[in-house]
């Protein structure tokens, strides 16, 4: 419902004590550190603080070793962790050793498995070539050369055929290889091994290999089964490691994660001389208890000041909002947070995209349904968007009653308005499309006045007194808005109000200090230029904003037509699922009970998002643009943040 005061936080000490301030800040979970030199007039003799943050990097690497482990760490409580700094380090450093010592034997025997794998592969292409690999390898005067060559290369061999050495004995083929030996003199294969090369010959490590090619495989099988079962101990050593090292392994985790964090905070301290200087925002209910352990440090100095006093620092924003209207802080954020001088419109956008969303999208089957879509969405995927939807899903269902819809079914409620002594529906949809045309309008007048009451009374407590009067949007924006829409419905209803004094003083004069509100609003505002330098330029360009403003009383007013164009597509789309149902078979039929489902869905998806879109649409461009600034700044204090 508003913006949470804050206060901003200067500390001043001897820079042995800079640890212990950062440290003490860091683990209030309130502060948030700002730049000194947006604070101090005279800088002269401030130099940053460029200390290394001793923790990043053996977070770094532990981060990176958990990673490889497969280990996903936690935040947890460690509130009872009292090692010194130094201390954490070494238990995070012997945590990290001995993981990446068990992760090493592991990596060693897959490398090994693989290169197994490999060989066997390689190996079985051979396989039915009568020969014994130890007999070969052990020949004096020939040398044996084991691989595939290309089908393209094999057929180039016709080249050589007249040369008796070059000879390639085939065993295998596969789509692009041919696999088998080529055997060489000695005394020649240094030019044979050339020629071959030249062919793409890819040679095959099979050096050590004994027997038969089927006695090589059998010998490698074997060999992989061993290094399988080497490789399932290692992976339960590491498993047991981390199964009973998991709570030191969170624990020192977070604490040096903290440590890297909090650490962080001296890149926004200032060194001057012997001292340090350290500036930033904490909420005005921690601040006297941040001040109280800060200045238990012997040679600390700490002042506050209000954040309303430090408006020209921008003072960051925490919004406070009900359990209601905190979802809609994700619309608010999206669009940009308000200043620290500015009204929160949080509750305003809950209470207008809830009502504006459940008259469009009235049913109440599907309204109910969505309620539960949107709890699901948050319940297990934690997403923003779900929290909105369960309160603009319960507001479809009470508008669903209004207009007798339950999946599209308009009559499902009769016996209940009949039950109650009521003849039919309130309202029904498709008969009353004049009506929701009208009422649409209604709304739309209804909010774009409530938005220019609120920038009369954001100017006003922004102290802009020019724009709460003069703005298109403020006080005579507001005169000629009402003054317009109200003589128009007097003439419709043959009230003559509209006068030559009426249109005057509530249309014409108003709209004169609208023209030339730029100018009257520095004058009020006390500025000292707020004369223009060229007249001419000055009036044309007004003209031109005043055509535009003119244009967009017209335009934000019709866009809210859209209100009642809405509701009547939602009962136009049911009515044309309901019609192919006809089509398809007799009402309780499968084939229409299907057509029915489906076309709920496939309402209830389509109409939500683009009822969605468009109440956000609504909310940005006709009624934020009229109030809202929203050039605030987030406080983020230095805390932890669960993954």
């Amino acid at each position: 419902m508003a913006v949470s005061p804050i206060k901003s936080i200067g500390i001043i000490g001897l820079r042995s004590e800079l640890d212990k301030v950062i440290n003490i800040c860091g683990s209030s979970g309130c502060f948030h550190p700002d730049d000194p030199l947006n604070f101090y007039s005279d800088t002269r003799g401030f130099i940053p603080v460029t200390d290394k943050n001793p923790y990043t990097e053996p977070l770094a690497e532990f981060t990176e070793t958990l990673n490889i482990a497969g280990i996903e760490p936690e935040y947890v409580d460690i509130h009872d962790v009292i090692d010194s700094n130094e201390q954490v380090i070494d238990r995070v450093e012997a945590l990290n050793s001995e993981l990446e010592r068990l992760i090493a034997q592991k990596a060693e025997l897959n490398q090994r498995i693989d290169q197994c794998k490999r060989s066997i592969e390689e190996t079985s292409h051979f396989v039915g070539m009568e020969m014994d690999f130890d007999k070969i390898f052990s020949c004096e005067f020939i040398k044996a050369n084991f691989g595939r060559l290309p089908r393209d290369s094999y057929r180039k061999l016709e080249n050589y055929k007249d040369d008796p050495y070059i000879s390639f004995f085939v065993c295998t083929e596969d789509e692009t290889h041919y696999w088998g030996v080529y055997v060489t003199p000695v005394n020649n294969s240094e030019d044979i091994d050339r020629i071959f090369s030249g062919l793409y010959f890819e040679h095959c490590d099979i050096d050590g290999f004994h027997g038969t090619p089927e006695q090589s495989v059998k010998i490698l099988e074997s060999h992989l089964e061993a290094l399988q079962k080497d490789f399932d101990v290692a992976q339960s050593k590491l498993d047991s490691y981390c199964k009973y090292n998991k709570t030191d392994i969170n624990r020192y985790y977070t604490k040096i994660s903290e440590l890297e964090l909090f650490s962080g905070i001296k890149k926004n301290a200032m060194y001057y001389h012997k001292s340090f200087v350290l500036v930033g925002w904490v909420p005005a209910d921690s601040a006297d208890e941040l001040v109280k352990k800060l200045e238990s440090i012997e040679s600390i100095e700490c002042s506050l000041t209000d954040g309303k006093d430090e408006l020209k620092h921008s003072p960051p924003i925490k919004l406070k909002n009900n359990f209601f209207s905190k979802p809609y802080e994700f619309f608010v954020d999206m669009y940009g947070l308000p200043c620290y001088n500015e009204p929160d419109p949080t509750f305003f956008v809950s209470l207008t995209f809830t009502i504006l969303f459940g008259i469009m999208f009235g049913d109440v089957g599907q309204g109910i349904i969505l309620s539960i879509a949107g709890w699901l969405m948050w319940k297990f995927k934690k997403m923003d968007i779900g929290k909105i939807l369960i309160p603009c899903g319960i507001s479809a269902t009470l508008f669903g009653f209004v207009y007798g819809s339950v999946f599209g079914f308009e009559e499902a409620l009769d016996p209940l308005y009949h039950a109650i002594g009521m003849s039919g529906k309130p309202l029904p949809v498709l008969e009353s499309a004049t009506m929701l045309v009208v009422v649409a309008a209604g709304i739309g007048v209804f909010l774009v006045l409530a938005a220019m009451l609120l920038n009369v009374f954001s100017s006003l407590k922004r102290r802009d007194f020019g724009r709460a009067i003069f703005h298109p949007s403020g006080i005579c924006g507001i005169v000629f808005y009402v003054s317009l829409v109200a003589g128009m419905l007097c003439t419709l209803f043959g009230i003559p109000v509209m006068n030559i004094w009426y249109v005057l003083f509530l249309i014409v004069v108003p709209l004169i200090f609208i023209y030339l509100n730029e100018m009257f609003s520095k004058l009020i505002n006390g500025e000292k230029n707020w004369k223009p330098e060229k007249w001419g330029e000055f009036l044309v360009q007004s003209f031109f904003e005043l055509f535009e403003t003119l244009l967009s009383y017209v335009t934000n007013t019709m866009s809210y037509l859209r209100i009642g164009t809405f509701v009547l597509v939602h009962a136009g789309m049911m009515l044309v699922f309901f019609t192919l149902a006809s089509l398809t078979g007799e009402p309780g039929s499968i084939p229409y009970i299907i057509m029915v489902v489906f076309g709920n869905a496939f309402v209830i998806v389509l109409e939500a998002t683009l009822v969605t879109i468009q109440v956000l649409r609504l909310e940005y461009y006709e009624l934020f643009s009229r109030f809202y600034i929203g050039d605030g700044r987030a406080f983020q204090p230095v805390r932890l943040k669960k993954k």
